[in-house]
């Protein structure tokens, strides 16, 4: 009787820590109450950034929810272009050398104050050669040799080579230069301006109404932190929630009637990432081995009811023209080719190891259990090591304290550059430790290269470099199934790991 008893009074607490909401209340609202009011409660799977300055993320999450907050010069479409934002327009010198910024007039920063050249000046320096602790260098950046204010609305920036993608790193957030709380009260320029934030529970933005441009359709978005996936869809079912992306099919089936489902691409690319310094992965047969042994296709289908996109390396197909489709088949599934080059390795009766993997993504940890299933008919004995989000920063991405990992890597910006530079020896956020020279080379050649379809083709070569190495096991692009509730539409893809708010909207 005690037992049942006490059963009841979890499950009790549960539901109360489901639908208690962040401070504001709003999760206590029905979705009725919220569409009269004209907000909405999303939800997401992982806290920011102890810091929201946008030049200090780190985390893909943060700058998924602060897209809405923040804007650069330029700003990205959904259909990968770029379009000036905080920029009106901008010219380039016939050496392609000299970038010339007219700033948009009438665009305000959220504390009421009017963005002048120097907060673009003070931006774009300050991501330069950070004197920052935390600030994030943009490494794009490091061929700037001026910039100046020709007036207040004029901007010139001088860079010491063509470069054909140094305009999309002028997507990079512009801030208040005379502003030092960006850390815990963020000032953009975005169609929502950012309101409070409760430590490991909520968001909240309203709608910015003095924004340049087309404004967002609602008032205000609250972002719920929901680590843990069963509470997640509660929240969901509940009606706690009325927006949620990155859904396994399995938690989509059990949704009902009151969600509509919107598919698309995360726009990542998930991989089992190895740690190349460390055994047995400082070997590139076993590495090899474990990309026959993989099955990539099965894992989509067990585990994501066949949504998703097969790759073969550090590019997904929202790239285009840099995607390059023959490496998805590079590794097919052979189980006794793995078995043999394991032998050649040293070890023939397979090995033990540890996957890594952030416990509050639901997709990667299904995906791992799917590995360990696959990799044990080749006789490796992988053990799942749940932790949690921030220990993973801290511990892998950081620290390289790790022998694999499942997780996503995505680009910051709409560049290839984005998603290869961070394989190169020298670049700090190369976590998985891969070191190779002739990548190293060909890395530097692309960024010498103003010829696009020369480029093209070194980033290609560097794709390739990391597939026939195995640098990682290349799984997939992870469909994105957002979960949205009866009643709302416009959700917008982007080929990056972003959420836009603003063209969310009732459609009553």
């Amino acid at each position: 009787m005690k037992k049942h008893l006490m059963a009841l009074l979890l499950l009790v607490s549960l539901l109360c820590t489901v639908l208690s909401g962040c401070g504001d209340g709003s999760a206590e609202q029905t979705p009725k109450d919220r569409a009269q009011a004209n907000t909405i409660n999303v939800g997401i799977a992982q806290d920011l950034d102890e810091s929201l300055d946008p030049h200090k993320t780190v985390k893909a999450g943060t700058r998924e929810v602060m897209f809405n907050v923040f804007e650069g010069l330029m700003k990205p479409t959904s259909n990968g272009d770029l379009t000036p934002a905080v920029a009106e327009s901008y010219t380039v010198s016939d050496d392609h050398r000299t970038y010339t910024f007219t700033l948009r007039e009438g665009v305000k920063f959220h504390n009421g104050d009017a963005v002048t050249a120097e907060d673009v000046i003070y931006s774009i320096q300050r991501c330069i050669a950070p004197a920052e602790t935390g600030i994030v260098p943009v490494e794009a950046f490091s061929i700037i040799t001026d910039i100046q204010a020709l007036d207040e609305r004029t901007v010139a920036i001088t860079i010491s080579e063509p470069s054909n993608e140094f305009i999309s790193y002028l997507t990079t957030a512009i801030l208040p230069a005379d502003y030092d709380e960006q850390d815990t009260a963020p000032v953009g320029t975005g169609p929502f301006r950012f309101v409070s934030r409760t430590a490991q529970d909520s968001i909240v933005l309203e709608k910015f109404d003095e924004y340049w441009g087309t404004p967002a359709n609602l008032d205000k978005v609250t972002f719920k932190i929901i680590e843990n996936a069963d509470s997640l869809l509660m929240s969901l079912q509940s009606g706690a929630i009325d927006l949620c992306a990155h859904l396994t099919s399995t938690q989509v089936a059990q949704l009902g009637e009151d969600f509509q489902i919107e598919e698309g691409t995360m726009n990542l690319v998930q991989a089992l990432y190895l740690n190349n310094a460390m055994a047995p992965f400082d070997n590139e047969l076993v590495r090899q081995a474990l990309s026959y042994a993989v099955d990539k296709q099965g894992i989509i289908d067990l585990a994501f009811d066949g949504y998703g996109s097969p790759i073969g390396s550090s590019m997904y197909p929202a790239f285009g023209k840099y995607f390059d489709e023959s490496l998805t088949g590079y590794y097919t599934y052979d189980v006794e080719k793995a078995k043999e080059l394991l032998a050649q390795a040293g070890y023939p009766d397979g090995f033990d190891m540890t996957i890594t993997v952030p416990s509050n993504y639901q997709p990667h940890m299904d995906t791992a259990e799917v590995l360990v299933q696959q990799l044990a008919a080749v006789g490796v004995r992988a053990t799942i090591q749940p932790i949690e989000w921030e220990s993973w920063i801290s511990d892998v991405y950081t620290g390289r304290q790790f022998q694999s990992t499942v997780v996503g890597v995505d680009a910051a910006n709409m560049t290839a550059r984005a998603l290869l530079e961070r394989f190169t020896s020298t670049y700090g956020s190369n976590f998985i430790n891969y070191n190779n020279a002739e990548y190293d080379q060909l890395f530097q050649q692309a960024l010498a290269t103003y010829d696009d379809a020369e480029q093209t083709a070194l980033y290609k070569q560097m794709e390739r470099n990391l597939t026939e190495h195995a640098a990682n096991v290349y799984i997939q692009d992870l469909a994105d199934l957002v979960a949205v509730r009866s009643g709302l539409e416009g959700v917008t893809f982007y080929p990056i790991y972003v959420l836009d708010l603003s063209s969310i909207r009732y459609t009553a």
